[in-house]
């Protein structure tokens, strides 16, 4: 039903768009702005800490005084003025990681400095996080599931194609995927996995990565006088083609990937859009070998990805151990 103001639905929607870039400008040249305050402040209190002795007994004491002075000043207790030493301390001697620091949020360089025990670990997640706008959520989850660790030891394998067409997916798409909230019992089917993942969605793409958005589940693909169902079927904006997910729950088999294959055709045929790209399968099986893998990928013509799904938190310090073993080699 039209009301006597549809006619300036255009305008009001131009106001809208005015008044929210104007608002993400702000909230930057704010963020910028704080934390280069905290960064000033962290600089002057390990001065202080390593010139005149100060400890935490004084921090503890100008925490006090400044919400004395000033009640309405929020966020300077004597933790948060210690996260500020702290904060300058880490990053000070090191120019490329201090720029970084300055375009995310405080909460955010907190989880990392925190949480991360090397530069190429906070470095790894600082540009994560700036690049993809990941939320606080996101981060300390990619922390948590050891995304660092799994990026540089869990490369994708990719067929030739892909690897032609997508140079770029060898970062941004994963090896191993972690889904340890979907809660499934020890057996489950591929129907049980599906409906699992439908449950979680939110996480699932939390888990593929931000520039996912999802189609459809049993997506319907008619070829001929038959139909034929993909298991889940996403969008990805980074690359701007379709990406269709095949669901195992047993170990990769290499003629799983002629159905996979095919879906990809019709996908192209009848479902692409003129200015998309070529569709992107990926099989997600329980488990594989990367010998297998690799033989079953070496002579495949079609932009396909074969990766395995983990239900439980990888162990981190096992991941961290392996990790120090290559650098420790390569170096």
């Amino acid at each position: 039903m039209k009301t006597k103001f549809s006619n300036y639905q255009k305008d009001f929607v131009e106001f809208l768009v005015i008044i929210q870039k104007a608002k993400s400008r702000t909230y930057a040249r704010l963020n910028r702005d704080l934390n280069e305050l905290y960064w000033n402040l962290g600089k002057r209190i390990s001065e202080k800490v390593h010139t005149e002795n100060w400890g935490k007994g004084v921090v503890k004491e100008l925490a006090n005084y400044i919400s004395q002075r000033s009640p309405y000043i929020k966020g300077f207790s004597d933790k948060n003025l210690w996260r500020m030493k702290q904060f300058y301390e880490t990053y000070q001697s090191k120019p490329k990681l201090s720029s970084l620091v300055r375009e995310i949020p405080w909460t955010h360089n907190t989880i990392i400095f925190s949480r991360c025990k090397t530069e190429m670990e906070r470095e790894f997640y600082l540009i994560n996080t700036s690049e993809l706008k990941l939320s606080k959520r996101e981060l300390e989850r990619q922390i948590s599931t050891s995304q660092f660790e799994r990026s540089i030891l869990q490369k994708p394998k990719l067929s030739p194609v892909v690897r032609e067409l997508y140079p770029e997916l060898e970062n941004g798409f994963k090896n191993s995927y972690v889904l340890e909230f979907l809660g499934l019992p020890n057996q489950y089917s591929e129907n049980n996995l599906q409906k699992a993942i439908l449950n979680n969605m939110k996480q699932f793409i939390l888990e593929l990565g931000s520039d996912f958005s999802f189609v459809g589940e049993e997506y319907r693909l008619q070829v001929g006088n038959q139909d034929f169902f993909v298991d889940l079927l996403f969008f990805h904006r980074g690359i701007s083609a379709l990406v269709a997910f095949e669901l195992k729950v047993d170990k990769f088999k290499p003629e799983q990937l002629g159905k996979l294959n095919f879906y990809l055709e019709a996908l192209d045929r009848d479902v692409k859009k003129k200015h998309e790209n070529p569709s992107i399968g990926i099989l997600l099986c329980r488990d594989k070998d990367d010998e297998v893998v690799e033989y079953a990928l070496s002579r495949n013509m079609s932009p396909t990805l074969i990766a395995q799904y983990e239900l439980q938190l990888p162990d981190k310090k096992l991941l961290r151990d392996k990790l120090h073993e290559i650098i420790s080699i390569v170096t």
